[in-house]
């Protein structure tokens, strides 16, 4: 699975009830052909990241494919949660 594209966005809280900041990405998948997440469509990940005092956390994910935008049932296997959440936390600065 690689990252080939994506976009950043910081969320704002109305609220102000929520502690630290939160971050929407839009990450652009390639995947092997026989991945079961393979989709001649494309599939791209939508995930919320929040960060609080420089320690970031994965909060959700959805699989997402590309030309319908319909949610896929699927769940990432534990490396590539982690493959996702170390890109968010190597990259939401830049939504600054």
């Amino acid at each position: 699975m690689n990252i080939t594209e994506y976009t950043i966005e910081k969320l704002e809280d109305p609220t102000g009830i929520l502690t630290g900041d939160r971050y929407e990405f839009i990450l652009h998948l390639e995947l092997p052909e026989d991945d079961e997440l393979n989709s001649e469509n494309g599939v791209y990940v939508k995930a919320i990241y929040s960060v609080v005092q420089e320690h970031g956390r994965l909060l959700q994910y959805h699989l997402v494919e590309d030309i319908s935008h319909n949610v896929l049932d699927f769940a990432l296997e534990e490396d590539e949660e982690q493959l996702i959440a170390d890109f968010c936390f190597n990259h939401y600065q830049e939504a600054e």
